[in-house]
């Protein structure tokens, strides 16, 4: 790790490419978590039973989206590959058939879905209470896959093609449009958790529609075909396998503590949710500058230089620790106030406050983590972030199955038990990613990675 922190704090050659998209990128991913912590409150006015409902239903939500992530870092990489080897129109072809593969695969997460959805809640541990609520938002929300995945993908076309501002500019917009719907069908027209959920899939839709049209301008361009190839099909979704079992792994752990805070109890599971949005947030900051990595990356290792990769990451992990720090400080600032934004059950409120204090505590390592990870995925070099993905998992699953055992008769600490094996799966991921990213296997050079 020191060798990956050596540079003079604050004045790099690199700082100007990190910051063109990074900071675009980060306004563009805190809308996402800034939306739900909004979708958070508007339905936690409606009661605890409500907001565990959504807590559950949104874990699930959250799992099939990030299952398809791949859909927005693999072409990203691949994009940015084929533009820094200057094959600006190749890297389009990958991303329109990117999109392809994000319309299909939604169309068949919806179908499948729907009628699973009463398993999938009750096999995260909702109680009768909570179930029900879950159940509703969860399938109306379902109806936005097939969007939401679009907006993927397209968002990883023009990442890859070093544009950052235009999806600031469709993220903040949908997810506007997103609260102010919430708002007015919760809040005013009495619609219930059901019309948070509607709210969403309209917002969704309208963003994909808005990516659709930005990409196939793009492909008209450069005389590209906007219709799918069998080949660029399958070449899309084989890419995507690494990042499959990666993310696979990394929500696995996401829904173990889900599932783990649901049998803790009602106030446990509506306290982790607003918990997990308050993380979320401050990861989706930092993966800021993981996702400029993602680009940056591809686009040196596409020219064939890997000093210049190297230097960037160097600078880039320096970024994540500050960010870290700021962040850490930060959540301590609010801490004896956040709790006051969600809820009046005192008692959850109680056990968000120690739930703060680990998320606090993670954040440095968090921007480490975050940071290395969107870099070696630039690299390509996904096939080590799953094996990495996986066995840190291992690590987790036990903290995770001690927590829910050995606290059994001291339920007061068992939130905040649990999200201390979450900081050590944390630690795990932050060992592997930092032990590879000091050699030099992941520098492989070229248009495409072999």
């Amino acid at each position: 790790m020191p060798a990956l922190l050596s540079a003079p704090p604050f004045r790099h050659a690199h700082d100007r490419e990190i910051f063109r998209l990074a900071v675009p990128t980060f306004f563009a991913l805190v809308s996402e978590p800034l939306f739900l912590l909004s979708d958070t409150a508007i339905v936690g006015t409606l009661g605890t039973a409500q907001l565990g409902g959504l807590g559950v239903a949104g874990q699930v939500l959250m799992t099939l989206a990030n299952l398809c992530i791949f859909l927005a870092y693999g072409t990203t990489s691949a994009v940015a590959r084929r533009v820094g080897a200057g094959e600006i129109a190749a890297g389009l072809r990958s991303g329109i058939d990117g999109v392809w593969l994000a319309l299909l695969i939604g169309a068949g997460i919806l179908a499948l879905g729907y009628p699973a959805a009463p398993w999938l809640v009750e096999a995260l541990g909702a109680s009768p209470e909570v179930a029900p609520h879950a159940l509703v938002y969860l399938r109306i929300s379902l109806l936005s896959t097939p969007g939401l995945l679009v907006v993927m993908a397209g968002t990883g076309v023009l990442r890859g093609l070093q544009d950052a501002t235009t999806p600031l500019v469709v993220a903040v917009g949908a997810n506007l449009a997103n609260i102010g719907l919430a708002a007015l069908l919760v809040l005013a027209l009495d619609w219930g958790i059901a019309g948070s959920a509607w709210a969403t899939v309209a917002a969704q839709t309208a963003g994909a529609a808005v990516y659709a049209a930005v990409v196939l301008r793009a492909a008209r361009r450069h005389g590209v075909s906007a219709a799918p190839s069998s080949e660029g099909l399958r070449a899309a979704a084989g890419a995507g396998v690494a990042l499959f079992v990666r993310t696979v792994s990394l929500r696995v752990v996401l829904v173990v503590c889900t599932a783990v805070a649901a049998r803790l109890g009602d106030p446990e599971i509506a306290a982790h949710q607003v918990a997990t949005q308050i993380w979320s947030l401050l990861v989706f900051a930092m993966d800021a500058i993981a996702i400029a990595g993602q680009a940056i990356i591809g686009r040196y290792l596409g020219a064939s230089d890997p000093r210049g990769a190297r230097a960037a990451t160097r600078r880039m992990v320096e970024w994540g620790v500050l960010a870290g720090l700021l962040f850490a400080l930060a959540v301590f600032a609010v801490r004896p106030w956040a709790p006051l934004l969600f809820t009046d059950d005192p008692q959850v409120r109680g056990l968000l406050l120690g739930a703060l204090v680990v998320v606090a505590l993670m954040q440095p390592l968090s921007g480490v983590v975050m940071v290395l990870d969107g870099i070696l995925m630039g690299a390509g070099d996904q096939r080590y972030l799953a094996w990495a993905s996986f066995w840190t998992m291992l690590v987790f699953l036990p903290c995770a199955a001690a927590v829910r055992v050995g606290l059994a008769d001291a339920p007061q600490y068992g939130l905040t038990g649990l999200w201390c094996a979450f900081a050590v799966w944390m630690a795990a991921r932050g060992a592997t990613l930092a032990l590879r990213a000091r050699g030099d296997a992941w520098l492989v050079s070229g248009a495409a990675r072999p």
